[in-house]
């Protein structure tokens, strides 16, 4: 088998044989027998392992004499990530939000097609993507402008209503709060005893908003200096034994709120991170690429050090391509129990 285009033969073949959608436009598989290269997630019956060589593009394989899958078609995985990407550029460019026709037709999809395309992609919809981006910008103008109202027209909506329909949600907080820095906000504490060593869980009435190993009120406090905090008490007392279980036995997922916010990139990073079974990783780059931007590897890695709620959303998960498991912020030994639990290697 021809190594010299591939970067790790065996966990290829190991993306191969999951059929792994995100895998996709990472290599292709090339099948000696039928002369016919496929991506990763390609449906077909899988050859013997001796029988493919792996490539890091459509174009390597057409140029060692494979052609393209008719079923997978391998070569459009290409294409559609450029779309995805032009689609982003669009939406972010946009002074007014498009609509998922006119989006669909700027890059050259069928506009259904090209919903569950931006979807696979990002982890959201083109829709959920822009209005992400609005809250965002509402979020900032908050902080800068003296009225609340000149906030919401300036970040884009097209009437009050539309932001507290679509960004109040997504903010935890309502606009006038906001802008006070949190204020009026009651954070609930405690700190619980863990294998791992004492873990700072805290959440807002909409969800958890810090869980941390060697924190405690002090720096929550810090980290929220006009919220309310106070100890959680029973109010908080399922929802850290919930906490808790995912440090012990992180193999079973648990369905916990969270309350915390980000840019949309970093919120696709953690959407793409909480979608990652037990026991499975992936590499920056595949998170980058999830959400929405190839290129982004390092801010794919920023945005698991910027995670507010360790063990919820899983950055233990993450690693470098190579395999290696890249940093944590609460130490590579605790990364490396919480993986050998979850059955890792």
């Amino acid at each position: 088998m021809n190594t010299t285009d591939i970067i790790d033969p065996d966990a290829a073949w190991a993306a191969f044989i999951a059929r792994d959608r995100h895998s996709d436009g990472r290599f292709v598989g090339a099948v000696l027998t039928t002369g016919i290269y496929c991506k990763p997630s390609c449906p077909a019956r899988h050859p013997k392992r001796e029988n493919v060589a792996f490539y890091r593009d459509p174009a390597a394989a057409r140029a060692a004499g494979f052609r393209p899958c008719l079923r997978c078609k391998p070569d459009e995985v290409g294409r559609d990530r450029i779309a995805v990407a032009e689609a982003i550029r669009l939406i972010e460019a946009a002074e007014a939000p498009f609509n998922l026709d006119q989006l669909a037709a700027r890059v050259g999809y069928a506009p259904h097609h090209f919903h569950r395309l931006f979807k696979r992609a990002t982890g959201v919809t083109p829709a959920a993507y822009a209005r992400g981006l609005m809250a965002r910008a509402a979020a900032d103008a908050l902080t800068r402008e003296g009225n609340v109202t000149e906030a919401i027209y300036e970040a884009g909506y097209s009437a009050p209503s539309r932001f507290y329909e679509h960004a109040a949600a997504r903010l935890g907080m309502s606009p006038s709060v906001w802008q006070r820095g949190g204020a009026g906000v009651t954070i609930r504490w405690t700190v619980a005893p863990t294998s791992l060593g004492p873990l700072l869980i805290a959440a807002t009435d909409k969800g958890l908003c810090r869980v941390a190993f060697d924190e405690d009120a002090a720096a929550l406090a810090m980290r929220f200096p006009k919220a309310e905090i106070v100890s959680g008490g029973a109010a908080l007392a399922d929802l850290a034994a919930r906490v808790v279980a995912s440090v012990e036995s992180p193999e079973r997922q648990q369905d916990l709120p969270v309350d915390v916010r980000g840019t949309a990139f970093q919120e696709a990073v953690w959407q793409a991170l909480r979608a990652i079974p037990p026991g499975e990783t992936r590499s920056y780059a595949e998170l980058a690429t999830i959400a929405g931007n190839p290129r982004a590897v390092r801010a794919a890695g920023t945005a698991c050090g910027a995670n507010h709620v360790a063990i919820v959303i899983p950055c233990h998960r993450a690693q470098r391509s190579d395999g290696t498991m890249g940093g944590y912020a609460y130490g590579i030994d605790r990364k490396i129990a919480l993986r050998n639990r979850e059955g890792v290697a």
